[in-house]
């Protein structure tokens, strides 16, 4: 029996990041330099399967500090710590490696900044996403109020409105912080914002090709895991962007054929904390059950690459 046509719209770009492959590259050169175990506070990126793949390797993921032994090296994942962490590795005397990823740390640059004007901040991101608590850990309490909503800027408590300044978590929805940007602009005039976008080019890709894509595309789907941030962002932009089936899948296994019956046009794109393997593994399920047509839909090329900490390409 034929098997029925479908016309594969793959995003470009889609998946790994600059930041997300340096933070990767640390770990895996970590482990080359000092052996295993090596530790990670936090998953360094938000996807099981890098993570069970370091794992393999001897990466020990923890969620705090104090699960590390003083002996062994351990690294900071690529969405940043608040400012405790690294001065309480340092007190312990430890190794530590610092895999924020660098267009975070210009965010956490910007605070400071900021403060040293005389600035409280409002952060717009999503609480308890571990790069909104690694930014806002960078000031004392107190400095930096976080806002998710345009509903909370109505509400947000400031010590002086004169005196503000925003910054913004890199992975978020560009349309939705615009609308938020928005309405902070309308409350508080003289608000200061970036010098440069906060959200990163990686996730401004990512969303400007799905919105090319999804308006073509009976159902789409985003490869990606739950916590990542970037990756339920692209889900939502793609439902906005007309394409009403839009789901997070984290491996082909995850697909729900059933409700895929019928269409005739698939959408793929994937998180920046994705890697291609699992983009290729979701193709092959779908030239199991369709005759593929496969259409690149491209809307940026990247050539951005991060240079990993000089400790690391240092010889022992």
């Amino acid at each position: 029996m034929p098997k029925p046509p479908l016309t594969l719209y793959l995003a470009a770009p889609r998946g790994f990041c600059a930041g997300v492959d340096r933070a990767i590259k640390i770990v895996e050169m970590a482990l080359e330099k000092w052996g295993a175990p090596v530790f990670v506070r936090h998953e360094i990126v938000h996807n099981k399967y890098v993570v069970d793949d370091l794992r393999a390797k001897g990466a020990v993921f923890v969620e705090e500090l104090d699960e590390c032994p003083d002996d062994r090296p351990v690294i900071f994942s690529a969405h940043g710590v608040p400012k405790a962490v690294p001065a309480e590795a340092a007190r312990r005397e430890m190794i530590f490696v610092d895999a924020t990823c660098p267009l975070v740390s210009k965010v956490h640059i910007e605070a400071e900044r900021h403060r040293e004007n005389g600035l409280q901040i409002i952060m717009i991101g999503h609480a308890g996403h571990p790069e909104t608590v690694g930014t806002m850990g960078q000031l004392p309490a107190g400095e930096v109020v976080l806002v998710e909503t345009v509903e909370d800027v109505a509400s947000v408590k400031v010590r002086a409105p004169a005196r503000l300044a925003f910054v913004t978590q890199t992975t978020l929805s560009m349309d939705d912080t615009a609308e938020i940007v928005a309405a902070l602009y309308a409350r508080f005039p003289s608000i200061a914002g970036p010098h440069k976008e906060d959200i990163c080019y990686a996730t401004t890709n990512r969303q400007e090709a799905v919105k090319a894509m999804a308006p073509q595309c009976d159902a789409m789907l985003v490869v990606g895991a739950p916590n990542s941030s970037n990756s339920q962002r692209l889900v939502e932009v793609g439902r906005k962007a007309g394409c009403a089936y839009s789901q997070l899948v984290m491996r082909a296994e995850n697909i729900d054929w059933r409700a895929l019956d019928g269409i005739t046009s698939i959408g793929i794109t994937a998180g920046a904390s994705a890697p291609e393997v699992l983009i290729n593994e979701v193709i092959d399920a779908f030239r199991d059950r369709y005759d593929v047509t496969i259409q690149q839909v491209v809307t940026a090329e990247e050539n951005v690459e991060f240079k990993v900490p000089r400790v690391l390409r240092e010889t022992a």
